[in-house]
């Protein structure tokens, strides 16, 4: 099993309703969603770009996953988060647009949003102690010879490449996309996102993501809210 600290906006936000039927899965439930064609892409081929997205539902990366330390348990992680969050304070992130890093499809702020930088690395700091060391099988598994020397320190350190200098704010719509299929995969994802994006995106909540089993979806366990309210329990 394996645990993963996110943000996803609530359940009933728009910007998370358009993106789970893009994707074609909600984390906040359990079931699936027939993915419909966008534009000149057919359902098939929606389906097809967005497969390895969709496992991990709709996210933005904040502490990788996981696996439990073994003084740990999913109690103790909860109630740190309740804590956390309870301290904490949101993060608006002014506007979002579609780009692309490393061939796949993401929302990405249009701008450098320093304090939500800041409260990415406070997040890995916080919880690191959560974290079961990775074996060589998980390292090898993020091909380790492809990283720059400073991604390759954060892996080994803090079980993911891309934090604190490295990070880099981006919800997956995508897997990785060949150049002569972009502009239509671009298309029909801007005729999706466009209105929704003219809207800043606050950054309110912490959200527990669970991968009960290898290769299974994650779903989200528990949605905490930063700022002095109490968090929103969902399993």
């Amino acid at each position: 099993m394996r645990y993963a600290i996110y943000f996803t906006p609530s359940q009933d936000e728009p910007l998370a309703r358009i993106a789970a039927n893009w994707l074609g899965r909600d984390p906040f439930g359990a079931a699936t969603r027939p993915v419909e064609a966008v534009g000149e892409l057919s359902a098939a081929e929606v389906a097809f770009h967005t497969a390895s997205a969709r496992r991990y539902g709709f996210h933005a990366t904040l502490k990788a996953p996981f696996r439990l330390a073994e003084n740990e348990t999913e109690a103790t992680l909860r109630a740190a988060l309740d804590s956390f969050a309870e301290a904490a304070q949101p993060v608006t992130i002014p506007r979002l647009i579609v780009g692309q890093i490393d061939g796949f499809f993401a929302l990405v702020p249009q701008a450098p949003v320093p304090a939500l930088n800041r409260f990415a690395g406070d997040v890995v700091l916080a919880f690191d102690r959560f974290r079961a060391p990775l074996t060589e099988a998980e390292i090898e598994r993020r091909s380790p010879d492809s990283l720059k020397p400073d991604e390759f320190r954060n892996l080994c350190q803090w079980g993911y490449p891309y934090v604190f200098e490295t990070f880099r704010f981006h919800m997956t719509l995508s897997g990785r996309v060949a150049s002569q299929e972009s502009p239509r995969l671009r298309a029909a994802i801007d005729s999706l996102f466009t209105e929704v994006l003219l809207r800043p995106v606050p950054v309110d909540a912490l959200t527990l993501f669970v991968e009960t089993e290898p290769g299974a979806p994650f779903m989200v366990l528990s949605h905490h809210a930063l700022g002095r309210r109490p968090a929103r329990k969902t399993a």
